[in-house]
């Protein structure tokens, strides 16, 4: 039988070479960070890429043969409340975007949506104990649990909040939940050359509680901030974060396709007059070529 390091060490080496990681720290956060010890006991009902897209009515789920460790140690999402659609995400998509935040030793993060804790942990695994990582969680629930999860890592604060806001600044923020805008707060937190990991997603009835879109990532540079398209995703809906209005706008702008959204090169936050340059223009936000 395959030990449990070996299966977390293949783990890491799959996910790497699936979702092209390119720093080795986040590499040996997936080889090293126990994933069951984030989850609801085993077994476990899991979501794999041939089940079927999230969004599209409920999600469907299969459960694994028992309550084997090894059995989560694959790119799979791992339910933690089937019921509400809520899972523990898809490694090779997590671990894509927390690669792309390029959290060092020392870091500053912010990872709203934290859920049960597991990637804030690889996060804080990446930052080091000289680090600082700050989770947030608008379920109590779940804000408890991960709480407790993570208690070995003593950089790392879990509060239980709706606002999705921390003080910094940060140089990395991690957006673990659909929204339909940035937060005034994030973009004033990102610290210069900080990088921030935004799903703006969009949401109708029959898709329940997730919500489809794109994922953006922002870079501060000095007061600007540069943004491009990191890849299209399918998450669970942040709560109290999102704008009826805005919800609208977004959809709108997505139905002009990817020739239409692969050109945007940075936010705006100044006043201007919405023109062809303009993505989505929104007060106090525009996503622009």
């Amino acid at each position: 039988m395959i030990a449990l390091e070996q299966r977390r060490r293949f783990f890491a080496e799959e996910i790497e070479a699936v979702a092209k990681l390119q720093h080795a720290a986040v590499v040996d956060a997936f080889a090293t960070v126990p994933r069951e010890h984030f989850l609801p006991a085993g077994p476990w009902n899991v979501l794999a890429d041939g089940d079927g897209m999230l969004g599209m009515g409920p999600a469907k789920t299969r459960l694994t043969p028992d309550a084997d460790p090894g059995r989560v140690y694959h790119n799979i999402a791992v339910a933690i409340d089937a019921d509400r659609q809520l899972f523990n995400g898809q490694p090779s998509t997590l671990g894509s975007w927390i690669d792309a935040l390029a959290i060092g030793p020392g870091a500053r993060v912010l990872h709203v949506g934290c859920g049960l804790g597991y990637y804030t942990a690889i996060t804080a695994h990446c930052a080091g104990r000289t680090g600082r990582v700050v989770a947030l969680e608008a379920d109590d629930g779940l804000a408890a649990a991960a709480r407790d999860n993570l208690a070995s890592m003593p950089w790392v604060e879990v509060n239980a909040s709706a606002s999705g806001t921390a003080s910094g600044p940060f140089d990395a923020i991690l957006v673990n939940a659909g929204v339909t805008h940035p937060l005034p707060a994030w973009l004033d937190g990102l610290a210069d050359g900080g990088r921030l990991m935004l799903p703006l997603t969009c949401t109708m009835v029959p898709m329940g509680n997730i919500g489809k879109g794109l994922v953006m990532l922002i870079a501060r540079n000095g007061d600007a901030f540069n943004a491009r398209v990191n890849g299209v995703v399918a998450i669970y809906s942040a709560t109290g974060l999102r704008d009826e209005t805005l919800n609208q706008q977004l959809g709108q702008a997505m139905m002009g396709g990817p020739q239409k959204w692969v050109s945007v090169s940075r936010l705006r936050r100044d006043a201007h007059e919405a023109s062809a340059s303009c993505w989505m223009h929104a007060a106090g936000f525009c996503l622009s070529a």
